[in-house]
């Protein structure tokens, strides 16, 4: 038995596609399949709090391309994650509306600080707002800036004055500039520190042929190879959402 479907182009011409039915069935179940599991997934988890409820709605109310926040599950994800590691000193690299900085805020210890690094000046206002929203907001800085730029600041000051390592490192900025990203933040760490890097499967781009070309796709291949063979670090990449990588910093790095 065979499904016909039309598909209309912007010329007026049809094309006709026959698909067998058993086919078509079998991709729709395995798209409610991934649907409802997530659905499930996001029932199952610890819920957001109202402040996390607002930015996320009022990032898809004004904002561009909502889909690059954290989300739900990714935001609690992160801020388990910090609050295992109980970090003094985060440094997050792009932060998009403030949503993963105040989800990696979670875990801090009391006397503890984040630096979040945004690269979009257009988002200052937004992400000074939604970091008001939460008391959590007075332990985070928030520096507008190149991320690259910036790290060379840090770097510098570093080697200028005694200055407190990084105890937990978010990479979510210029998926082209990882392999930098990871150079400049190893000698802001501290021995047995931990890095968080987003996107690293990139939708599936990552092992898709058709991205050989992609800049970004190329990137962040080139960091997962990056990450994979130096043996200082312990990684591990999650399937959550564009995949995320969990690096421990074995060796201090000079």
């Amino acid at each position: 038995m065979c499904l016909v479907l039309f598909l209309c182009h912007f010329d007026c011409k049809s094309t006709i596609f026959f698909v067998d039915m058993q086919v078509f069935y079998y991709f729709c179940s395995q798209i409610n399949i991934k649907m409802s599991i997530f659905e499930y997934i996001e029932q199952h988890s610890s819920a957001e709090n109202d402040v996390l409820k607002q930015i996320t709605r009022s990032t898809h109310l004004e904002v561009i391309n909502p889909r690059m926040l954290s989300g739900h599950v990714q935001g609690r994800v992160l801020s388990m994650l910090s609050q295992m590691i109980r970090p003094k000193r985060i440094l997050e690299l792009g932060t998009f509306t403030g949503y993963s900085a105040l989800c990696l805020a979670e875990g801090l210890t009391e006397d503890g600080k984040l630096i979040t690094i945004e690269h979009n000046d257009e988002m200052e206002c937004a992400i000074r707002r939604n970091l008001s929203l939460s008391p959590l907001g007075e332990k985070i800085e928030l520096v507008i800036g190149d991320a690259k730029e910036e790290l060379r600041r840090l770097g510098d000051k570093a080697q200028g004055e005694r200055q407190e390592k990084f105890d937990l490192v978010f990479v979510d900025a210029d998926k082209k500039e990882y392999c930098d990203y990871l150079d400049m933040v190893l000698p802001l760490m501290r021995e047995g520190g931990w890095i968080l890097a987003d996107n690293t499967l990139w939708d599936g781009h990552i092992i898709d042929p058709a991205y050989d070309k992609d800049k970004q796709t190329v990137a962040l291949r080139a960091f997962n190879d990056k990450v994979a063979q130096d043996e200082r670090l312990e990684k591990v990449i999650l399937p959550l959402r564009d995949g995320l990588t969990i690096i421990r910093v074995k060796q201090l790095v000079n």
